[in-house]
C-alpha cells in the first residue's frame, strides 16, 4: 500500500513525560488492549476489516496484525505505521515517537485514508465528520501517555 498516496485525515500529538523506549512501550500495549477487546472484533466483522484477528511476531513488528490493522513497518522507539482496509475505507495511521528534550517524548498519530464510493462517503461522514475519530485517537493518545508515565 502506498501510504504517501492516501489523503491526510489529520494529526494529533501529545507530550509524555517519559524516555522514547518507555513510549513505544507502551504505544505496543495500549494498541494490542484497545483493538483486542471484543468490541473491536464485532466492529472488524461489522465493516469487513482485511485483519480479524492478533497475529504475527510481538511485540509488535513488521507483519504483526490485530482487528483492523497490519504493521507495514516498525523502527523501535521511532515509527509505526499501521495500514488496513475494508469494506468502505483503505486507511494508515502513522505513530512518531519523538524526543521532545527533558526526558520527554512527543508522540504524534497521523491518519490517513480514503473512503471509495458512496458507502465510503457515508463512512467518512459518520467516523470523521462527526468528530468520532479525532475523540478516539485523543483517547489513544492519552491512553499511551499514562501508560508511559505510569513506569516512571
Amino acid at each position: 500500500m502506498d501510504i504517501a498516496a492516501l489523503p491526510r485525515i489529520d494529526e494529533h500529538a501529545t507530550l509524555v513525560a517519559a524516555p522514547a523506549g518507555e513510549v513505544w512501550d507502551a504505544l505496543g500495549e495500549v494498541l494490542e488492549e484497545s483493538f483486542g477487546r471484543p468490541r473491536s472484533a464485532r466492529y472488524a466483522r461489522l465493516v469487513g476489516v482485511a485483519d480479524r484477528t492478533a497475529s504475527g511476531p510481538r511485540p509488535l513488528a513488521r507483519g504483526s496484525a490485530f482487528p483492523g490493522f497490519r504493521v507495514a513497518d516498525a523502527e523501535p522507539g521511532r515509527e509505526l505505521v499501521l495500514v488496513g482496509r475494508h469494506r468502505f475505507s483503505t486507511y494508515a495511521l502513522v505513530f512518531r515517537v519523538e524526543a521532545a528534550g527533558g526526558g520527554r517524548t512527543r508522540l504524534r498519530a497521523e491518519s490517513r485514508a480514503r473512503f471509495p464510493g458512496p458507502g465510503g462517503a457515508l463512512y467518512r461522514l459518520l467516523v470523521v465528520g462527526t468528530g468520532a475519530h479525532a475523540l478516539l485517537t485523543g483517547r489513544l493518545l492519552a491512553a499511551v501517555r499514562r501508560r508511559a508515565e505510569k513506569v516512571r
